[in-house]
């Protein structure tokens, strides 16, 4: 009897190893023709790739821009995990290519494994059956172990993973106190977790463990200051990404004392771990075993099935990390300011780092945002949260993960502005401080045209410094001496004032990124009120 499938309207090629049950959802749709190649070759997917409407991988293939521009047909793109570094999305977006993952599919497996860890660390579980298989059974001797109960552990991070850590700690007696800007109060309170300062929690807990992205921020966040700052008796954590811990911080820390005890499933530099490290006795290791678990391999299958499956049908896609296709004259107008919104939520995230961000609200002014706005909004959306949750936020679930973090938006409209045709303004209130930036479009160049009561003309790209400052002469030439010394070029810049010697701010483009020193050379330049460094990508 001939396989239906063989008709079928699409094709799916499969180009790496993905469970069955994924593939078995493929093939039950009956419209689908699903093409087995685990393995294939870069330069065999290349000539082959015009024959398929949708690819499905995981971490080995690497779909490139020359392989998108070769494919006719393809229409999605489907991760079965949750890291996209392997694919171009830009490359995707310009081909109207939806490109999927499946972020959720290992928060109870990574969840687990941390509690895992924990427990093992604390029980000397490793090295106790080593000295067993060695015959040594008075080891238990020297083998004391501590508990979980009446402990305190800090979350560093309360995404999916770290509330799920949170449930799990609490459910052994532990009390949790936990550190995200991104979550309210309430939503904390609603998982027993006490929220508090950085500071505070590394000093406070008995147990750290990090669930947060890796990112210019988090970079080392953990390093010599910060273990010298612990309890003696603490314990750290890590299932997330390696080079959040400084290893070799750590190191030290561990042989002299600074803290009991470090269990590490991820490493700065895979698979290159680092083995005085993991040889020392008070550090357990793993080789980054977080989402293996067999449940977890299903879900992200099978999720990744269902997702492949709706993209073809033109349906609602859960998990797009870059924006559906468009009609080509919305595209043309509305899309430059979906883009600017982005850019000014990533702005405002950025200048309000460290800050609990309360209220988010947007004003749209101008005939431009009709029947686009709820696309503006995710974006704007999806900005403020990209740097926190690195390439976990899309145009989709943004406004999701934006309520689920306790985070009010507000939304306002006008007919028009008395200068500008079109004016997008972003309102961001935090625990300390409320601040707007407008933004507009001239043809079809992005420009900042508002920092609160300052007027502006600043380009949303690249590398910028905010600079808030007395106006007064030489000012604008101290600031570009200092970033001149460190070999860094001004490519744009724009000042805006209410009135002469009063406070003004500077927004600084540059072209290449400033050292942490270079920001402290600047902000202690007399008069100099706050320096803000911002990134866009």
């Amino acid at each position: 009897m001939q396989d239906p499938a063989k008709n079928a309207p699409f094709r799916a090629l499969v180009c790496d190893a993905i469970h069955e049950s994924g593939l078995n959802a493929l093939k039950k749709a009956g419209d689908i023709d699903v093409d087995l190649r685990p393995g294939i070759e870069p330069d065999e997917l290349l000539r082959v790739i015009r024959q398929y409407d949708a690819l499905l991988i995981r971490s080995r293939t690497n779909i490139n821009a020359e392989m998108i521009q070769a494919a006719d047909r393809l229409k999605a793109i489907g991760r079965a995990g949750v890291g996209l570094d392997n694919v171009d999305i830009e490359a995707a977006t310009r081909r109207g290519v939806i490109v999927m993952n499946s972020p959720g599919g290992n928060t109870v497996a990574a969840a687990e494994h941390s509690i895992t860890m924990m427990l093992a660390l604390s029980r000397n579980i490793a090295p106790a059956n080593a000295a067993l298989l060695r015959g040594e059974f008075d080891a238990r001797t020297r083998m004391v172990g501590v508990e979980l109960y009446n402990k305190t552990l800090g979350v560093f991070g309360l995404g999916r993973i770290g509330i799920e850590v949170a449930k799990r700690a609490a459910a052994f007696g532990m009390r949790v106190v936990g550190r995200d800007p991104y979550i309210s109060d309430e939503v904390a309170s609603q998982q027993r977790i006490h929220l508090m300062p950085f500071e505070e929690l590394i000093q406070t807990a008995d147990y750290i463990t990090i669930h947060v992205p890796l990112t210019r921020e988090t970079y080392h966040r953990f390093g010599r200051r910060e273990f010298s700052r612990m309890k003696p008796t603490a314990r750290i954590i890590n299932c997330a990404r390696g080079g959040v811990i400084d290893e070799d911080a750590l190191l030290e820390a561990l042989k002299e004392g600074e803290i009991a005890g470090a269990a590490l499933d991820v490493f700065e530099d895979e698979p290159n771990v680092n083995m005085r490290l993991a040889e020392l006795p008070n550090a357990l290791t793993t080789p980054h075993l977080g989402g293996s678990t067999r449940e977890a391999q299903e879900f992200v299958a099978r999720d990744i099935a269902r997702q492949v499956s709706a993209a073809l049908r033109g349906l609602p896609v859960e998990n797009a990390v870059n924006m559906p296709s468009l009609d080509a004259r919305a595209m043309e107008s509305v899309g430059p300011y979906v883009s600017l919104a982005e850019k000014l939520g990533s702005i405002q995230a950025q200048l309000s780092r460290g800050e609990k961000i309360q209220e988010v609200g947007i004003e749209y002014a101008g005939d431009i945002f009709e029947g686009a706005s709820n696309l503006v909004a995710s974006s704007l959306q999806k900005g403020i949260l990209s740097r926190a949750l690195a390439g976990r936020v899309n145009y989709v679930n943004a406004p999701v993960l934006i309520r689920q973090r306790g985070i009010r938006l507000l939304e306002t409209r006008s007919s028009g502005h008395p200068v500008y045709a079109n004016l997008l303004t972003v309102t961001v209130v935090t625990s300390k401080e409320r601040r707007s930036i407008g933004g507009t479009v001239f043809g079809n160049q992005e420009r900042i045209v508002m920092i609160d009561q300052y007027h502006t003309s600043a380009m949303p790209e690249g590398c910028m410094l905010f600079v808030y400052n007395y106006d007064q002469p030489g000012m604008i030439g101290r600031v570009g001496t200092i970033l001149g010394s460190h070999d860094i070029n001004i490519s744009d810049m724009s000042v805006g004032r209410v009135s002469p010697k009063g406070l003004a701010v500077m927004a600084v483009n540059i072209d290449s990124e400033a050292p942490d020193e270079a920001i402290r050379e600047i902000a202690a330049i007399e008069r100099i009120h706050e320096v803000k460094y911002v990134v866009l990508s």
